[in-house]
């Protein structure tokens, strides 16, 4: 069985040296695994851990009279492998989603686009993201899993949607991520699991099994 992909959202809990002092405690247990960052980190991060850095959000705007976008051009220059789209915090048209797919794919960006449910991953996956993400909202940063919550929404993801996809909302133990995986999904995605522990290693170590 193929080793899961991890994905920890940094989101905006820390800032400055806080978050590269995360990410050294995030490679020093797996360097594969995929962090979001927000854009002022990710050049930092990309030069002095070997994490797989995903920016937290990517803008489509043609190079030249903008202000205030976040572009894959700048995105690639700082040194991101790839950038979240779609996260429930953050929504965008699925025109954008689109746009802003090709515009990542066309600086070798890998994408990460983030669904509600299996209706709009089905719509998504049309795209052909390198990983497509479902969280239901109303359970993201929330006291259960949905590996949990709705084991049947992962059982049914996994027949219907005919791709491989990703897990979150609520994750935060070894038993979620046994459950998302054993039920189809081939990873997770967290984040206050790790960015809020007092101890991070020892949480992820825990969550990963080791």
């Amino acid at each position: 069985m193929a080793k899961p992909t991890i994905i920890i959202n940094l989101k905006t809990y820390k800032q400055g040296a806080s978050v590269l002092k995360l990410c050294k405690v995030i490679e020093s247990v797996d360097k594969n695994i995929i962090v979001g960052a927000q854009a002022e980190d990710i050049s930092t991060l990309s030069k002095k851990t070997k994490l797989k850095i995903y920016a937290q959000h990517s803008d489509y705007q043609e190079p030249g009279r903008n202000t205030g976008f976040i572009l894959p051009e700048g995105l690639k220059a700082m040194g991101a492998k790839g950038a979240f789209l779609n996260h429930s915090e953050h929504r965008i048209d699925f025109k954008i989603i689109k746009k802003t797919v090709k515009a990542c794919k066309d600086e070798k960006l890998k994408v990460a686009i983030f669904a509600k449910d299996l209706k709009q991953a089905k719509k998504l996956k049309k795209l052909r993201p390198d990983l497509l993400i479902i969280e239901p909202p109303e359970l993201v940063a929330g006291k259960i899993s949905v590996s949990k919550a709705k084991p049947d929404l992962i059982k049914t993801v996994a027949k219907k949607l005919k791709a491989p996809f990703l897990i979150g909302a609520g994750i935060k133990t070894n038993e979620d991520l046994k459950i998302a995986t054993k039920l189809g999904a081939s990873g997770i995605a967290l984040s206050s699991a790790i960015t809020k522990a007092k101890n991070p290693k020892k949480k992820l170590k825990e969550l990963l099994g080791k």
